[in-house]
């Protein structure tokens, strides 16, 4: 199985970066992912493209991505 790397966005979305990404909705049912392999998924609730980042987070959220390795 080839490595998933994802990286929390300071303000920003979760990105995934793999070359199997696999996402499905809240009914197993898979989003049709064919040929990405970088994706980002919205954390502020404001994408109209949920659950993808669409950018409509700028100038309205805030997170700081933190280290914690509990």
């Amino acid at each position: 199985m080839s490595k998933v790397k994802i990286t929390v966005k300071e303000n920003g979305p979760l990105r995934i970066e793999g070359e199997q990404i696999e996402l499905l909705d809240s009914e197993g049912k898979p989003f049709n992912l064919e040929g990405k392999t970088v994706i980002s998924l919205c954390r502020c609730g404001l994408s109209n493209k949920k659950p993808f980042c669409d950018g409509a987070h700028k100038g309205k959220f805030e997170h700081k991505a933190m280290t914690d390795n509990t």
